[in-house]
């Protein structure tokens, strides 16, 4: 299983936005799109072995889930549409108790820490950082969650419990990436074997 966690600080954390206006009103809501897009899409088909975390506000957590996803398309618009069903069955989440919005969409009231904690009893925690090894000089996890921020730089409470979580400290390339784009370099990673096997 690959799992990527997102953290969306400005994202809104009710379904009072308008999906026509994903990067201003909706707090840059496409940057968290596209994420989620980069994380599941193939040519024509769907990664199954992947799990999404969107931390929103560092309030609510929607979690996509590969082999149950239903209804999501290759653009931004109508993964913003799922993420806002998620949204609207917030109030039928208790605590960390999931609420589904639709089929492989959940959303629970839980922040960066707890789901943090969670994904590290289940693989390992790869920090993305410009100071980390070369990504090329370190041997595929087998069960890898990568941990990435939207537009904004990791808070410092968020930057430390990340390098106390961390298993790995690794840098993709050269050059800060987007996102979406560090997500589509990982899966590359992962898919030829740390970059070894084509």
């Amino acid at each position: 299983m690959r799992q990527f966690i997102v953290l969306g600080h400005d994202a809104p954390t009710t379904p009072d936005f308008s999906l026509d206006d994903l990067a201003g009103g909706a707090g840059r809501l496409d940057v968290l799109c596209r994420c989620v897009n980069s994380a599941f899409f193939l040519s024509h088909d769907i990664r199954e072995d992947v799990r999404v975390h969107l931390v929103l506000g560092d309030e609510v957590t929607i979690r996509f889930e590969g082999s149950e996803l239903r209804r999501l398309n290759p653009d931004e618009r109508s993964t913003a549409a799922l993420i806002r069903g998620a949204l609207e069955a917030k109030d039928e989440a208790i605590g960390h108790m999931e609420a589904e919005g639709s089929p492989g969409v959940y959303l629970s009231k839980r922040g960066f820490e707890p789901v943090l904690e969670e994904t590290t009893r289940e693989g390992t925690v790869v920090q993305l950082h410009e100071e980390g090894d070369p990504i090329v000089d370190v041997e595929p996890p087998e069960n890898p969650v990568f941990v990435l921020s939207d537009h904004h730089d990791f808070e410092a409470e968020e930057a430390e419990m990340l390098g106390e979580a961390a298993d790995q400290r690794v840098r993709l390339g050269p050059e800060l990436l987007h996102a979406d784009h560090a997500i589509t370099v990982a899966h590359n990673y992962l898919d030829t074997e740390g970059f070894t096997s084509y």
